[in-house]
């Protein structure tokens, strides 16, 4: 479990249509993020965006793209972060990962009094 203190956070920017031994690579990484004991992992698929090659990938009503941008983001101790990291980039393979340095505050999870 994540506790209150500094930590790194992970972006992963990734195309929905790439692919890693068959599979989507942000459900591959999903996966191996889960078994790797990540405290938390967020998919966001946007809406609009365009990468490294400059093409412009969009979601129309009448043509949904296979090809929109996929965020993975996830926060975690420097220490497992930079543990898995290798094998991040393995999976990855074409997108763009992010580290930064981040504070992160777990709030207690006190029960407020209850009315009278």
């Amino acid at each position: 479990m994540l506790a209150t203190g500094n930590a790194l956070k992970v972006t992963l920017y990734l195309s929905d249509a790439a692919r890693h031994h068959g599979m989507p690579v942000y459900a591959d990484v999903l996966d191996f993020l889960f078994h790797s004991g990540i405290a938390g992992v967020t998919v966001l698929k946007g809406v609009a965006g365009f990468g490294a090659e400059h093409r412009m990938h969009s979601a129309h009503i009448l043509d949904i793209s296979d090809q929109l941008p996929i965020l993975v983001k996830f926060i975690d101790t420097e220490e497992k972060v930079e543990a898995i990291l290798p094998e991040l980039e393995r999976r990855t393979g074409s997108g763009l990962i992010e580290v930064e340095p981040t504070r992160v505050i777990v709030p207690t999870h006190q029960q407020a009094p209850s009315p009278r």
